[in-house]
């Protein structure tokens, strides 16, 4: 390579790393000033040890899986807003998977949905439960007519107790396929 091109080729390399360097000072000298100002005070020590005032605690049970490991929620005006483990729990004995600690990130998305929904034009509608209810079993059963009982796949959940596989297991053989399997062997 001649010398002109490597020393163009600089130039463009630091002109971008001069760009970057620029905008990532910019934002921390934005910051830091944002910061510095009244926009933060120190936390009191009430509000420290007393995050959530009027708040109470709910024992509960972690629903990520059927093992069902103790959680305390701490809910204030009717929204979950903190949690941590049961200590005296008789069967996580104050741990938790790392899904079971982000139990509450769960609750609280904004992507949770919280009705059905179906896709109409190209756009999300709300629906009511019976509509949705009725068009997936008669679109199930329209599926199972024309193509057989194999035409389904039932797939059980970790979140399933023991009753609740027993009963989806024979709602597959009702329906008459072999086609289950549990999700952690997908």
């Amino acid at each position: 390579m001649s010398k002109d091109k490597l020393e163009k080729l600089s130039l463009q390399a630091g002109r971008r790393s001069f760009l970057k360097i620029a905008t990532l000072g910019g934002a921390a000298i934005g910051t830091t000033l944002i910061a510095g100002g009244s926009a933060v005070r120190k936390a009191t020590q009430e509000e420290i040890k007393n995050p959530y005032p009027g708040s109470k605690l709910v024992k509960t049970v972690c629903t990520t899986c059927s093992v069902g490991c103790g959680i305390i929620a701490e809910v204030q005006n009717g929204v979950w807003v903190r949690q941590e483990v049961a200590q005296d729990h008789p069967i996580s004995h104050g741990s938790h998977c790392s899904k079971g600690i982000d139990s509450i990130d769960t609750v609280k998305s904004a992507k949770r949905v919280k009705h059905p929904l179906k896709k109409v034009d190209g756009k999300w509608q709300r629906i009511s439960w019976d509509q949705a209810i009725s068009e997936i079993g008669d679109k199930m059963l329209s599926l199972r007519k024309n193509n057989g009982a194999d035409v389904a796949m039932f797939l059980g959940s970790a979140k399933m107790s023991t009753e609740q596989s027993y009963y989806f297991r024979k709602f597959a053989a009702m329906w008459g396929t072999n086609n289950i399997d549990h999700q952690a062997r997908i």
